[in-house]
């Protein structure tokens, strides 16, 4: 089914989006047709406005999200389950950047499940050419040329996609989303400070686990030969959905643990 795409505005080329990659990216999750995670995803995308002096208009509220997404997606559209890529733009009429107004634009992926791992196992390499940094805004979804970069690499050599280091050559991310390393009952994940991005469904996920004890949860610097040492890998992208790992290189990887970590977690939303 194609993707549903929404405007505040009608779209013009003269937009700053279009023409410097100015805008921020955040997900919101429907889940049997209603919204789920929705106040963590609205607060990150506060965040990211503040991060990038965006001009936040008074009616960017909660509840303005929420009735937006069901009047327009869950009522107008039918849509029961799926992810909602949202981008904020600012626009070119104030006298100073800071003092622009901004505008929306978003797309509705429908899928099974928002929470459920998708059935295919990735295959991921480490691209080694390029890096991501790991300051203020890498943690936020920003026009970002290296997972353009990185998801061409991917597709020409027959990968799902890449693994990016920071300058530091220690494991930031992929070019979708963020990874999770399980060894034993220990689940590494890279730190925000090396690149990683902010992930209110990864939050989510791993404070569940946390919270009933069902897995040692820790942040870590992650040097890139340590993804060979984990017995399974999942990588969470707030665009795309959660996945397991496969294989790197010539190393492969389970997927059952994490898939009943997932399960429990999924079941969690139900009571």
């Amino acid at each position: 089914m194609e993707n549903q795409y929404f405007t505040s505005d009608e779209l013009n080329v003269k937009n700053r989006a279009f023409l410097w990659g100015d805008s921020v990216k955040v997900s919101f999750f429907v889940r049997n047709g209603g919204l789920i995670m929705d106040e963590e995803c609205y607060f990150f995308l506060m965040a990211s406005m503040r991060k990038m002096r965006m001009n936040i208009p008074l009616t960017y509220t909660l509840e303005f999200f929420q009735t937006l997404f069901q009047k327009e997606i869950i009522e107008g559209k039918g849509v029961k389950n799926g992810i909602v890529n949202f981008q904020v733009f600012r626009n070119n009429d104030g006298v100073t950047l800071a003092k622009s107004s901004v505008s929306y634009f978003y797309e509705v992926s429908e899928m099974a499940d928002v929470l459920a791992v998708h059935q295919r196992l990735l295959e991921l390499d480490l691209i080694k050419e390029i890096n991501v940094n790991n300051n203020l805004l890498s943690n936020i979804r920003v026009h970002c040329p290296e997972n353009i970069y990185g998801a061409i690499y991917a597709q020409e050599n027959d990968l799902d996609d890449v693994i990016l280091l920071n300058p530091n050559k220690r494991i930031a991310r992929t070019t979708a989303g963020n990874l999770l390393f399980l060894e034993g009952d220990v689940i590494k994940v890279p730190k925000q400070t090396e690149g990683a991005y902010i992930s209110p469904l990864m939050e989510n996920f791993v404070t569940f686990l946390h919270k009933n004890n069902l897995a040692d949860i820790q942040e870590h610097e992650i040097i890139a030969f340590e993804s060979q040492k984990a017995e399974e890998i999942l990588m969470i992208s707030e665009e795309k959905g959660i996945f397991s790992v496969g294989k790197i290189r010539n190393k492969t990887f389970e997927n059952t643990r994490f898939s009943e970590l997932v399960e429990s977690w999924k079941k969690s939303f139900n009571q």
